[in-house]
């Protein structure tokens, strides 16, 4: 079992920029292929980006393209979310989660998850 710990979320202006980390402990970081996930007040959790297990390939939702980046760093355990040009639609709870078995835009397919981070973006 991983253990997932987000920080670097935050109060931001429109146009800034943010970078969330996600702490892993507990096994092996490079065993489980990683993503982040968002939730706004009201709405459903939804996908933001994704990233292999070596870091080689990448994914992310037309939302966030162009303006976020993910990355992960095996050697200290860490996941990253590089986030640009923030707008006020951005706002939620982000969190990262893990899987040993696939890596999909499924929130289901994903065994484990942190407690979330808030990125609040004004306007």
């Amino acid at each position: 079992q991983v253990q997932l710990v987000e920080s670097g979320g935050g109060l931001v202006q429109a146009g800034g920029s943010l970078r969330l980390s996600c702490a892993a402990s507990g096994r092996t970081f490079s065993n489980y292929a990683m993503a982040w996930f968002r939730q706004a007040p009201g709405k459903e959790r939804e996908f933001v980006a994704s990233i292999s297990w070596t870091g080689g390939s990448t994914n992310y939702a037309d939302s966030v393209k162009g303006r976020f980046a993910v990355s992960r760093d095996n050697a200290k355990n860490t996941l990253y979310l590089q986030m640009n040009t923030l707008k006020p639609e951005d706002t939620a709870v982000y969190y990262c989660a893990a899987s040993r078995i696939s890596i999909t835009n499924s929130p289901r397919t994903y065994q484990y998850w942190g407690q979330g981070t808030q990125v609040t973006v004004s306007s």
